[in-house]
């Protein structure tokens, strides 16, 4: 029997169209260029990267995922798109990363075949993109060792978030191309909480992150009503 892809294929198609762009910081990709060495930092705060095995879910043109293997991480990217996995193994070769590789596979499929094999899983700014982010958390849960961390980052469903995420950055600000989100695949932190707890990932910590559209600043802060943070880790072995 064929399995079904957790993916949503208009989605796909939406991000291989601006594949050529991921690595240009003043494309429709800047957003994640300015946010990128905050989620970096909160990430090796809490799970220092060197020397880790580290896999990054929904990789893209892999803007984390080349971060992390700079900070001495043997990382795996994956992705489902296969333009943005092409624009990473480019940039990975023209930058000379070392310790990155990316692969054409899904969160599911990879968990059946490498349960267990990271220590760190990070998935951001994704669940909002995929028809079953419960799904995807479980694959992450999987995917890490006992004693492991799982990173997410995604969006809030409010009202606030729909008036920040998508009226003022895709229609007002112009920081993302119209369409980039669609309000229904939002997950509150409730939601994202209960589907970690489900596949036994407990919560360790939550930042929002916040924007200052006069002075393009972004920083992270205890308000996660938008964009929001979490860290999990699994419970060790005999824990």
């Amino acid at each position: 029997m064929t399995q079904t892809l957790n993916v949503d294929p208009a989605e796909l198609a939406k991000f291989s169209d601006l594949a050529h762009r991921w690595w240009d910081p003043e494309s429709e990709f800047r957003p994640l260029h300015q946010i990128n060495p905050l989620r970096l930092e909160w990430i090796n705060g809490l799970a220092p990267l060197a020397g880790q095995r580290v896999l990054d879910v929904g990789c893209g043109g892999g803007i984390l995922a080349d971060a992390m293997a700079r900070k001495g991480a043997d990382v795996l990217g994956i992705d489902l798109s296969s333009k943005s996995l092409k624009v990473a193994q480019l940039h990975a070769l023209e930058a000379q990363t070392p310790g990155v590789a990316y692969r054409e596979v899904s969160a599911e499929a990879l968990a059946a075949e490498q349960a267990g094999s990271f220590d760190v899983v990070t998935c951001m700014e994704m669940l909002e993109h995929v028809p079953d982010p419960a799904s995807i958390v479980r694959a992450c849960a999987t995917l890490v060792k006992p004693g492991g961390w799982v990173f997410f980052s995604t969006l809030n469903r409010n009202p606030k978030s729909f008036l920040f995420a998508i009226v003022g950055a895709e229609y007002v600000l112009n920081l993302l191309p119209r369409g980039t989100h669609e309000y229904a695949k939002m997950v509150r932190p409730s939601e994202l909480a209960g589907h970690c707890r489900s596949a036994g990932l407990d919560l360790q910590g939550t930042r929002g992150m916040q924007y200052n559209p006069l002075t393009r600043h972004y920083w992270l802060s205890s308000d996660t009503s938008v964009n929001y943070l979490f860290a999990t880790r699994k419970a060790a072995v005999g824990a």
